[in-house]
Formats: C-alpha cells, structure tokens, sequence
C-alpha cells in the first residue's frame, strides 16, 4: 500500500561544499548502561549524511560515548542519583545550535528525567525526532508533543505508541494504519509505526514501508532508525519526507544485513554498518545539479 507522496530524492553533493551544508544534530540521550544506544543513534546520524553531530548525555556517560565516538563531540549534562539526565539540563540543551534534534533512544526512566523531557519537547523549535524512553516519559500526553511551526517525528514500536496514546499494543497492532494515522493528527506531525510493515504517515498522507526483515527485531534497531530520521531532518528534508526516506534505507540496510549475515544472528550494529552501502544504492548514479525538489525517480 502506498499512498499520498513518493520519496524524497537524494542529490549529489557540490564539489565545493563543507559540513556546514549537511545539517548540526544534537543527540540527546543515554543513560548509565545504555551508552550504547546513544551511541548508535548519533553513529546513524553521521552515516546518514549529517555534517556535524553532537551527543549529550550524562556527565558519567560521556567518557565512555566519547572514547567511542572519535567523529562525534560529546557534550555532558548534569545527571540524577540514578545516572539519568537532570532536570538542570534543560537549559544546556535549549542553548546548542543545531538544525534538528533527536530525544530518548536510552534515556532511562526516573521522574526528573521524565520532567526534562516534557519540558524539552515543549520548549524546542528546530525539527525534532522523538524515541524510545522520550515517548514513555509522555505516556498519555501526546499533545505535549504539538508546537505549531515545528516538525515532530516520533517513531514508536507499538507498545510505546499504546503507552503514548493510552491504548493496548493489542489494539495498536489490529489496526496500525488508523493509529498511526490518529497520533499524527493529534500531535500535527510525522508518526513511524515501526514493525513488520511500518507506516509512516502525517494523517492524510501513509506510506507502508517495503523494506526490512524480521532480523530487524533486535535491541538497537530502532535507534538506528532514530538517528536517520533526525540526520534527514537536520539536512532539510520535510518531516513526512525525512521520515518515510528513513524507513526505506533503513530496512534496505537491514536486508543488506541479513544477506551478509543472516536473519538471526544479525545486530544493530551490523544495520548501521550497512547504511552506507543502503545510501549508495538509493543515492543517483549520475550529477544532478538542481536542487532537492522532494520528487523522487527512485523505486520504493
């Protein structure tokens, strides 16, 4: 089923341009034990094209993020007891530039972080991808996710898009497109309903994405797709665009994946690692010098 829009195409870079054309992304997550999945969002970001990625995370995360990310500045954020970002951090975040913003993949879940989050979402104006713990943090406000003139992409699986919503998975799943398709319209933005199929929509116009496998299923996966979306996003692709894109290469990365490694043994590292090769088979074969016109000659 394909609906309402085609994807974006992608344009040859200019032979004089420098990494302030391709967007700054700021990564906003982890926590302590899940540096790695911060690390695999801001590592997508970079691999999807972004010219500057930053990572903030907690102040005792940030050794371990930095040492493993050499092409990625680290930023530390004050911390609560539990090793989750404080509330102190709002202001830190609100006052780095950048030209999109990814919230939640390992964030963890304590009460101030959860406050950080609902202040954060409400309060930034660049475009904004929204993931993982984020999305639980607003379990049952997804208005708190609306701010006119912004672009807001959220990409739950469907548990989180129940605890978003206040449904059941149950019910998410007996009908994906409707739900997603209603979040959107509450929130007046993108949703990626992840999963076997995922529906990317704006409320009027869907898309079910083609690609992927069950490999995918695999802790980490999801924030690899966060940090694509967010990377899009940052390069100035509209929200709807940006997302529906990012779904596309992500599962065309997770097949490349699976046909190096197999279905089971596949990891989210080995889907990040096959983004550049996703990228190059999606990306044109010939220069084309226009500009990004949001039409697309590329097969879904």
């Amino acid at each position: 089923m394909k609906t309402g829009f085609r994807l974006p195409k992608i344009h040859r870079r200019k032979k004089d341009a420098h990494k302030g054309d391709f967007g700054r992304v700021l990564v906003v997550a982890g926590s302590r034990g899940m540096a790695g999945a911060a690390c695999l969002a801001s590592e997508a970001a970079l691999r999807s094209g972004s010219g500057l990625v930053l990572l903030a995370v907690p102040q005792g995360v940030q050794q371990q993020a930095a040492s493993r990310l050499p092409c990625v500045i680290t930023i530390p954020l004050p911390e609560t007891h539990e090793g989750t970002i404080a509330m102190g951090a709002v202001r830190i975040v609100l006052g780095t530039r950048c030209n999109s913003m990814l919230v939640g993949p390992g964030l963890g879940r304590n009460r101030e972080t959860d406050l950080f989050v609902s202040d954060l979402v409400a309060a930034a104006d660049c475009p904004i991808a929204v993931d993982a713990d984020a999305l639980n943090a607003l379990a049952g406000k997804p208005e708190r996710l609306r701010k006119d003139g912004r672009i807001v992409a959220v990409t739950p699986h469907p548990g989180e898009m129940a605890a978003l919503t206040g449904t059941a998975a149950a019910e998410v799943q007996s009908g994906r497109t409707a739900a997603a398709e209603n979040l959107a319209r509450i929130i007046r933005g993108v949703v990626v309903l992840k999963g076997a199929g995922t529906v990317v929509t704006d409320g009027s116009r869907t898309r079910i994405n083609s690609t992927g496998n069950p490999g995918m299923a695999t802790a980490g996966s999801g924030d690899v797709l966060a940090g694509i979306v967010a990377s899009l996003l940052g390069q100035g692709f509209e929200g709807l665009e940006a997302a529906a894109l990012a779904a596309h290469v992500h599962g065309m990365a997770g097949d490349i994946a699976a046909g190096k490694c197999g279905e089971i043994s596949m990891t989210a590292s080995d889907i990040l690692d096959a983004l550049p090769a996703a990228f190059r088979h999606y990306a044109p074969k010939t220069r084309d010098k226009r500009r990004h016109s949001g039409e697309s000659r590329n097969p879904d």
